[in-house]
């Protein structure tokens, strides 16, 4: 019997448009997407889906991670930059698939945060196959700036 993986194709698709959009992130703002996913083969790593969002003043990170237990679930911290990695354990290998669309294996997933962020503040929970990761008080309401503009006005020009 031949494992069918039907969205395999879809996975390196996916991977393909995150290359390609923080390639041109990269060249034209010089930053880092504020997204991105670890690499590799749709078999040796799977991106957990994500949403992320303000609660007041704390930023909230929510990961959907079914059948991932507390124990293979990893949250690290390094500069401005948070990492949730861990693995889905999959069925016994002896198990003869027909359908196979659940990712197993390794997954990571990295996200650009605000600075300042300090991990000890940083409070997650892992509930009913989520992974809630509050970073508290991080969220500042943007306040607009005026920029002056430099150069002749519209009556020095005249003259």
């Amino acid at each position: 019997m031949t494992l069918m993986r039907p969205m395999r194709g879809l996975w390196e698709l996916n991977r393909e448009f995150e290359r390609m959009f923080n390639e041109l992130a990269g060249s034209l703002f010089g930053a880092r997407s504020l997204l991105s996913s670890g690499r590799g083969t749709a078999e040796d790593v799977w991106v957990p889906a994500l949403e992320m969002y303000a609660r007041g003043a704390d930023l909230v990170i929510r990961a959907d991670l079914p059948g991932v237990k507390i124990d293979d679930v990893d949250i690290t911290l390094e500069g401005e930059t948070l990492t949730i990695s861990g693995v889905r354990k999959g069925a016994p290998e002896e198990v003869s698939h027909y359908v196979r669309e659940v990712p197993y294996g390794a997954f990571r997933r990295s996200i650009a945060v605000p600075e300042g962020v300090e991990a000890e503040n940083i409070k997650a929970r892992l509930e009913d196959g989520v992974l809630e990761v509050v970073l508290p008080g991080v969220v500042r309401e943007a306040q607009p700036k005026r920029i002056a503009i430099e150069g002749a006005t519209a009556e020095q020009a005249q003259s």
